[in-house]
């Protein structure tokens, strides 16, 4: 078991932001622990995978065991799992709201419950939960009220937490994405978008969300921040 190098938990590490996390920390040194419900074997001795619905509050436990047994510490928590999904709000199921709710608040309750936890044994940590800019720019051409709810209850949670455990040295912050062209999209996919392109004139890449958190990761006074990752677009609304 490691002790000395620092650890970061990514949720939803297998594909897209996720994945571009990974390797963001790991650039950077980091031991990493990345969960998914599926993922393909790593043979990065560093790169720790963890498969599992994070839905699954007993999932949570199982990843920061797995960090602790393996890495022997917990330095940061990136909340990245989450799912969105654009419905009139009339059209919304019981199972759509009990799946987004379990995924995009669940996920991140039970997980950064365990690790805030932990991290306030070693006084000190660093907590960031991903959000999305829908959840203060409403569309009307992508209606998506569960994803406002959820991930605007995720900023709100970032607040309250980053002032509860400032004393114990714990930060919290989030990163809000607009639109990012991921791997699971082709490009041409982005290029009808027209009028709902954000002020700087494109859609974002994953390494602008990945250099946000970077960027959190590397500024000690930054809590209870909630950094924008969108071309301008909560700006110019």
């Amino acid at each position: 078991m490691e002790t000395s190098r620092k650890v970061a938990i990514i949720t939803g590490g297998s594909q897209g932001i996720g994945a571009g996390l990974v390797a963001g920390y790991r650039g950077r040194g980091w031991a990493v622990v990345a969960s998914a419900r599926t993922f393909t074997p790593s043979g990065d001795p560093d790169l720790l995978t963890v498969e599992g619905d994070i839905t699954d509050p007993a999932t949570a436990g199982r990843i920061t065991g797995a960090a602790l047994e393996r890495f022997g510490r917990i330095d940061t928590l990136v909340n990245n799992a989450g799912v969105f999904l654009s419905k009139p709000f009339t059209e919304y199921t019981a199972q759509d709201y009990a799946l987004i709710t379990a995924l995009n608040l669940g996920g991140f309750f039970w997980l950064t419950q365990r690790a805030v936890a932990e991290m306030v044994t070693r006084d000190g940590g660093h907590v960031v939960n991903i959000t999305a800019s829908v959840a203060e720019v409403a569309n009307t051409a992508a209606p998506s009220v569960l994803t406002a709810l959820t991930k605007g209850g995720l900023a709100s949670a970032t607040r309250s937490l980053a002032v509860e455990y400032a004393s114990r040295g714990i930060r919290v912050n989030a990163v809000s994405p607009g639109i990012i062209q991921t791997p699971m999209h082709s490009p041409d996919s982005y290029e009808h978008l027209g009028s709902q392109l954000p002020p700087l004139g494109r859609v974002g890449q994953v390494s602008d969300v990945v250099n946000a958190v970077l960027f959190l990761e590397s500024s000690p006074y930054v809590t209870g921040e909630i950094v924008h990752v969108d071309g301008g677009l909560t700006t110019g609304h």
